[in-house]
């Protein structure tokens, strides 16, 4: 059996704006925190840990596979929210989204400058 994948920390500049950002945008739920971190849980049991490291934050990217109800709902909430969002990773495309391996798609950055993704379609 491989691995399964469990948890992973998310730098953030606010650990409990950026888990409230997360719980819209991917419909997670907020899970027990504890210690420097603000927990939110995703389907499977992934835990999304925020913490606010006393380092300059690097970007990261996450990408999330979401049913197109999800998708529909995500874009609504940006939209209704005027958080701008992208069609393509440069960010050139401002305020669209796209139809990339069979599915559609958007990025759109969370509030420590992280890249988020969310598909409709696996790339595999």
């Amino acid at each position: 059996m491989s691995a399964i994948f469990n948890h992973t920390i998310i730098a953030a500049k606010d650990r409990d704006e950026s888990a409230r950002f997360y719980c819209e945008l991917i419909e997670a739920e907020p899970a027990q925190s504890w210690g420097p971190f603000s927990n939110i849980i995703l389907d499977g049991g992934v835990m999304l840990q925020f913490a606010e490291p006393p380092v300059e934050i690097q970007m990261q990217h996450y990408a999330f596979l979401v049913d197109d109800a999800h998708f529909d709902r995500a874009v609504a909430r940006l939209n209704d929210q005027h958080v701008e969002y992208w069609a393509d990773p440069q960010m050139t495309r401002a305020g669209e989204t796209n139809t990339e391996h069979g599915g559609r798609g958007f990025y759109v950055k969370d509030p420590a400058g992280h890249g988020q993704e969310l598909i409709t379609q696996p790339y595999f």
